[in-house]
């Protein structure tokens, strides 16, 4: 029987995984096994973050309608309340990005959920 060499393979394998890892520090950039066990732990921790990603930024838009909204005189909870019960559907990224760029709009709404 003849001997399989894994050489084309196994240079593509390394070669490939070296790539990714390229820009890390010290073993984990130059050695494959280190690379390889770097690389693994760097997939599942980008798997892991892009679900944590939304979470962030839904606290981020949350503290930004809070901030905003208590210069209004009401607080975040008061204020989501207000627009379920005046029957107004906008998301709360949409809600922050009123804080922020245009705080006139978003202070109508506040005085709509006063009301």
């Amino acid at each position: 029987m003849a001997r399989v060499k894994t050489n084309v393979a196994r240079k593509r394998r390394v070669k490939r995984v070296l790539k990714a890892t390229e820009g890390q520090w010290g073993a984990r950039s130059k050695r494959y096994r280190h690379a390889k066990i770097s690389l693994t732990r760097a997939y599942a921790y980008s798997y892991r973050d892009r679900k944590v990603k939304k979470r962030d930024f839904r606290k981020l838009w949350i503290a930004r309608i809070n901030a905003a909204s208590r210069l209004g005189g009401i607080t975040y909870s008061r204020f989501i309340q207000g627009l379920k019960k005046a029957e107004i559907q906008l998301d709360r990224k949409s809600l922050a990005e009123l804080a922020v760029n245009d705080i006139d709009t978003f202070n109508k709404l506040i005085e709509i959920v006063k009301s």
